[in-house]
């Protein structure tokens, strides 16, 4: 796996990249794509990154794991590929934006398009084993993506990140919260969502009156 990532991220994880850890889970990712099927595909494995160039970043999603179904993951978390059926925190996410904003709920789960705006996508582990979750969770990459989040909350300019779910609400301690906002709720699975941990936190509007506020363009959700 070469480190085939855009140039502003390249600079600014040069450091990481140099790593003994790093240079590990190089060899590790690439022992497993040889030896098994794994999800992303390996040109897509840092797309959230290539989509949202470090000073573009406004807004971070925090999510675990990609989806480890045929033709899912496309390196960003929640997303998926265009004309894949939606899975169901996807669903949910749609759905919470649809009333929050009053918009249509999409036809595409591929969220590029908010990428392409400055919303990092970030996986906590960006790869895993074909129908096996978690299975690329402690091989480094968690410390890698602590990295990218800690590069992020030191940056000048005030970002808005939003933390869904225990795990995601976890990584608030890399976070600088005098100088960035954060945004915590439930997680948009079903069974959360189903809970009442989710629908209703209106993250959506509430991100873009914050992006307003810093004079910053808003997201088209």
């Amino acid at each position: 796996m070469s480190v085939n990532i855009h140039p502003s991220w390249k600079k600014e994880l040069k450091e990481e990249f140099e790593k003994p850890y790093f240079k590990q889970l190089t060899e590790f990712v690439r022992e497993e794509y040889a030896q098994h099927t794994c999800y992303p595909k390996g040109n897509e494995i840092f797309s959230a990154f290539d989509h949202c160039p470090f000073d573009s970043t406004k807004v971070v999603i925090i999510g675990q794991d990609p989806y480890h179904g045929p033709g899912q993951a496309n390196g960003l978390c929640f997303s998926v590929k265009e004309g894949v059926p939606h899975p169901p925190s996807l669903i949910n996410i749609f759905k919470e934006i649809q009333a929050d904003l009053s918009v249509p709920y999409p036809k595409s789960g591929n969220l590029e398009r908010w990428a392409d705006q400055g919303v990092l996508l970030l996986n906590a582990t960006l790869t895993v084993r074909a129908h096996q979750a978690g299975s690329h969770q402690g091989k480094g990459w968690e410390i890698f993506t602590d990295a990218v989040i800690r590069k992020l909350s030191a940056r000048e300019s005030p970002m808005v990140f939003l933390l869904w779910g225990g795990f995601a609400k976890k990584k608030t301690k890399l976070i600088d919260a005098k100088r960035h906002h954060i945004l915590t709720s439930g997680h948009p699975s079903p069974l959360s969502a189903n809970r009442g941990y989710w629908f209703g936190n209106r993250h959506f509007s509430q991100c873009n009156k914050i992006l307003r506020g810093l004079n910053n363009k808003i997201v088209d959700w």
